[in-house]
């Protein structure tokens, strides 16, 4: 990587360190991580969530969740298709601000609460972007 002109030295140190990218990528796909292991591992619960939210049929949403929340993580972890693993995260995550944080719906404290975890998810989908630009670019510079 190659620092900008404003970047401080040691910053640019640290963002050349090899095992950073390989961590935010993890840190980024975490929460789908933890997610995809409970849906997995209390079924019932995960059917009664994506029935709360109105989905249905709600277990295939289950399942749904569960395979885009591990499998799409895993690739984005691996640097492999991530086009493919970010973008159902990001599909995913898309469904969930729509459903869960349908903040146009709610008033006073609720529509808050509901306002800042629609823009937290948003910010989420814009890093899984993010993460599919750099890897694609990474491909192309090493195919060259």
């Amino acid at each position: 990587m190659h620092a900008g002109a404003g970047t401080p030295r040691w910053i640019a140190a640290i963002l050349c360190w090899p095992w950073l990218l390989p961590i935010a990528r993890g840190a980024l796909v975490s929460a789908f991580l933890i997610g995809g292991i409970e849906k997995l591992a209390d079924f019932p619960a995960a059917v009664a969530e994506q029935a709360h939210f109105g989905l249905q049929p709600a277990w295939l949403w289950a399942v749904a969740a569960i395979v885009v929340e591990l499998g799409g993580s895993v690739l984005v972890i691996a640097n492999r298709l991530v086009w493919l693993g970010a973008g159902g995260l990001g599909v995913l995550t898309f469904v969930a601000m729509l459903t869960a944080n349908a903040f146009w719906q709610l008033v006073g404290h609720e529509r808050f609460v509901a306002v800042n975890a629609f823009f937290e998810h948003l910010g989420l989908i814009a890093g899984l972007v993010v993460v599919t630009i750099c890897a694609e670019k990474t491909q192309t510079s090493s195919n060259q």
